[in-house]
């Protein structure tokens, strides 16, 4: 029977309904991955166990963690509550205004580092460019595509997923500078600004008729809905940022 150490599986359901029993799993990694009920993990023994991920409810030890786990995220980037709570124009308004002023200072603390350190991925996540190329697409997606309905929304330094990249024009293999990802990147941080500000209710709830690309296209996306994932992308990416660069300024 070949070993399998080190395979690498992509859009497989061969571990679905699978068991593992009394088997060395260290180093076992799962990454961007879904479970439609409940993953179990029971009788296990190890010296450390990380979890990251959009979980609806974490046990550990037949302790129900949620809540806490959920209040010590929102400490650490208060971001998160602005932008799971808004929900009139002002609260929009006042969540990008936080993101605003937290991404200027983050970035402003990147450029104490060597601009190298800001290309070096931690533990194998994006790195700091990786993620404001992230950022860009994410927001050229979710708001210039289906809010603006800009023909070209698509910038060619954003960073998404591999499958509609040259559908789409990224060019994700392009090494690019800070400075060379901060002119597209803060140049649709205007147009969101300038978007904001002007924000009614109606136009809230109004329907957008183009699709975010790679979702569900029979579903119905309001501009509050495309705003929403705008606004937790740029809380959970800030925090993921914020704990990588501590990473880095360590040494």
């Amino acid at each position: 029977m070949p070993s399998e150490q080190n395979k690498t599986y992509v859009e497989t359901d061969r571990f679905r309904d699978a068991l593992i029993r009394q088997s060395d799993i260290s180093g076992l990694e799962i990454r961007d991955c879904w479970f439609e009920s409940r993953l179990k993990i029971v009788d296990a023994w190890g010296k450390d166990v990380y979890l990251g991920g959009d979980f609806g409810r974490v046990v550990v030890n037949d302790v129900d963690v949620t809540a806490y786990v959920d209040a010590e995220l929102d400490r650490v980037e208060p971001n998160r509550v602005l932008a799971r709570e808004a929900s009139a124009p002002d609260d929009f308004r006042a969540a990008w205004d936080a993101i605003e002023a937290t991404w200027a200072a983050t970035v402003e603390e990147a450029r104490g580092l060597p601009e190298e350190l800001l290309h070096e991925q931690v533990d194998d996540e994006w790195s700091f460019v990786e993620t404001l190329r992230h950022l860009l697409y994410a927001s050229d997606k979710w708001f210039g595509a289906p809010v603006l309905e800009e023909d070209s929304p698509y910038h060619p330094l954003g960073y998404g997923p591999m499958d509609p990249v040259g559908e789409l024009g990224l060019t994700p293999d392009v090494k690019a500078s800070l400075d060379e990802v901060l002119e597209p990147r803060l140049a649709r941080m205007a147009t969101i600004r300038r978007y904001v500000d002007a924000l009614t209710a109606e136009e809230l709830d109004r329907s957008c008729s183009r699709k975010p690309v790679g979702n569900d296209q029979t579903a119905d996306y309001a501009v509050r809905k495309c705003l929403g994932v705008v606004l937790g992308e740029e809380a959970e990416h800030h925090r993921y940022a914020v704990r990588d660069l501590a990473v880095l300024s360590a040494g």
